[in-house]
């Protein structure tokens, strides 16, 4: 279980290496919405998601062997790590599924961190990962279902509630489960905590019908960020211990919103990024009148040639 105590350690440690993200208020003008939504910009972290917090939550609190780290990723997590081991000069060696596409590998690439692409989806990347971590003694750094990175990306969570402490319902999107099991375990229960996953990938709600072990082969535009075929545990442990209900959203929706986001208040999301804000966009999700409704736009790392 993760405690508010453990993401304010967490806090505590990584709070010179990342960036306190802003927030901002949009009309729901801007979103065809008749009420203000509230915006955490986690986009505008470093290497363009909140992945870095985790990331360097890991690398602070745990003893890394001389060999360093291995990381497999979508895309994002795989640029936090490169990034972090970077800053604290550790080794580190990442592998990303094809399905990441070239904007995150280059991403990727960029942080100077040991790069292998592997055909397939995030679960061959896992398995090379392992392969790679049994040959040379170095530590893993799972993108969603370990306790530090929980508590990292709670501190989204943290600075959410300092920066808006009126919330009644937050929408954040799921891949793994590492950002909703870090939220949630913040708010524990003292704001309204929406899942919101692409149809294509229903990592959460198949879980949630099926078991903790249920898997699914993820499909759709948000694929290379909320692809996760299996819902960690401990997230998992978070969502049905708080009862946190899960929205599903097609591709349509998610790009919709992408669009508006980008209309209405300049600000370029991926497709993960943008799909907490469709649950809302395409009715998915209705709060109640008066509700103060917030909402994690989480990655950015796309380009912008599309949009």
């Amino acid at each position: 279980m993760i405690t508010q105590d453990d993401i304010q350690a967490a806090h505590g440690r990584i709070a010179a290496h990342v960036r306190r993200t802003p927030v901002i208020e949009a009309a729901g003008a801007a979103f065809g919405l008749d009420h203000p939504v509230v915006l955490k910009l986690e986009l505008l972290q470093h290497t363009g998601s909140f992945k870095p917090r985790g990331a360097f939550n890991n690398l602070i609190a745990r003893d890394v062997p001389a060999a360093g780290v291995v990381a497999a990723s979508g895309g994002n997590h795989g640029a936090a790590v490169g990034y972090a081991a970077a800053e604290l000069g550790i080794p580190a060696r990442i592998f990303v599924p094809e399905i990441a596409g070239e904007t995150k590998i280059a991403l990727v690439r960029g942080t100077g961190a040991g790069l292998e692409v592997v055909p397939g989806h995030y679960g061959q990347a896992a398995a090379a990962a392992e392969a790679a971590r049994q040959a040379s003694g170095a530590m893993t750094i799972h993108a969603y279902d370990a306790p530090e990175t929980l508590a990292g990306q709670g501190t989204v969570g943290l600075e959410f509630e300092e920066q808006a402490p009126d919330l009644d319902i937050l929408l954040v999107a799921v891949g793994g489960g590492g950002l909703i099991g870090g939220i949630a375990s913040w708010y524990d229960g003292r704001v309204r905590v929406v899942a919101v996953e692409p149809e294509g990938a229903p990592t959460l709600a198949t879980a949630l019908r099926d078991g903790p072990d249920a898997e699914i082969t993820p499909s759709g535009v948000a694929a290379n960020s909320l692809g996760g075929p299996k819902i960690g545990r401990l997230a998992y442990d978070v969502v049905t211990r708080l009862g946190i209900e899960c929205v599903l959203v097609p591709d349509a929706a998610i790009a919709e919103a992408q669009r508006q986001l980008w209309l209405g208040t300049r600000v370029l999301a991926e497709p993960g990024g943008a799909a907490a804000l469709a649950a809302l966009t395409s009715g998915r999700f209705a709060p109640p009148p008066g509700a103060r409704v917030g909402v994690l736009v989480c990655g950015g790392n796309v380009d912008p040639a599309p949009v």
